[in-house]
């Protein structure tokens, strides 16, 4: 009989993917060691000290918050991990590209939270099924320091109506929120060490709270595509081809940047950043800076 190559440690069985289709969210997945998920933190925190008064076109929480994979190596060192690829592909099958990657930090004993919502909303995907996203916890991820919420099983509705809120503390990019109530008993807090990854599902609603914890909160929110998905808004839009093939050919194909915030590298940002602006802050009332 034919052998049956062994799984990685960390690609999901046959129940795991069957509960993330069920709940439309799994967790908690180890991915990297606690020693790993340290040197990565400190080369981030690195990366903000040296950089943070930079000559940089736009503010260096721009490039953190908006496709950091495409001007931060680290950004895509990670989300081309072949750790988290075969968690991913238990989701998406063997065909997988990056869309975004956006790192999520809330300061120790601040009041930033993220609003509840549904990601889909503004991605000009519709509801399409071809998506998930993999949040990588680089510190710890609890009630205090205000981690990821989930709503159980949220992800079977539509794409519900939202408001734009433009809050200040809130750090979506308008401050939108799902505009239905969602009660406390029906959000499950989703507790994640450093280098832990839950995924969800992009009509899974959630949101988060504030962090009132002594440390910083972070986390690398990667979106990954397969390509079947398509882009119904904008003319054009972009995507790392991280494994296996794209047959569709709905999504331009970019490079990981070679090193930080390279001139090659800054142009493609802002190319991608304005094609994909007509989607990512379609219908706003007001100016949607990240995108604008």
């Amino acid at each position: 009989m034919p052998q049956t190559a062994p799984k990685s440690e960390t690609a999901l069985t046959a129940a795991q993917s069957a509960q993330y289709w069920e709940d439309g969210f799994l967790f908690p997945l180890t991915v990297f060691s606690a020693q790993e998920t340290a040197e990565i933190r400190a080369e981030l925190e690195q990366l903000e000290q040296d950089w943070l008064a930079a000559d940089l076109p736009l503010p260096l929480n721009t490039y953190k918050r908006v496709n950091a994979h495409l001007v931060i190596p680290l950004a895509a060192r990670i989300a081309l991990d072949p750790r988290v690829l075969d968690a991913v592909e238990g989701i998406l099958g063997p065909d997988i590209m990056v869309w975004s990657a956006e790192f999520f930090i809330k300061e120790a004993h601040t009041d930033h939270t993220v609003g509840m919502h549904q990601d889909l909303t503004y991605w000009g995907m519709g509801e399409t099924p071809d998506q998930v996203t993999a949040w990588i916890a680089l510190s710890p991820a609890t009630v205090a320091s205000g981690c990821m919420d989930f709503v159980q099983g949220s992800h079977k509705n539509p794409i519900l109506p939202h408001n734009d809120t433009y809050s200040e503390t809130n750090l979506l990019s308008r401050g939108q929120e799902v505009a239905v109530d969602v009660a406390e008993e029906d959000k499950t807090h989703i507790e994640l060490a450093p280098g832990q990854m839950s995924l969800h599902h992009g009509l899974t609603i959630h949101g988060s709270g504030p962090n009132r914890s002594e440390d910083r909160r972070i986390g690398l929110a990667i979106r990954y595509l397969n390509p079947n998905a398509k882009q119904l808004v904008a003319d054009r839009d972009y995507a790392m081809l991280a494994r296996g093939q794209d047959g569709q050919s709905n999504f331009v194909h970019v490079e990981p940047p070679s090193h930080l915030f390279s001139e090659r590298a800054l142009a493609l940002y802002e190319q991608v950043r304005r094609d994909q602006s007509k989607a990512l802050a379609d219908g706003a009332k007001s100016a949607v800076p990240l995108y604008g």
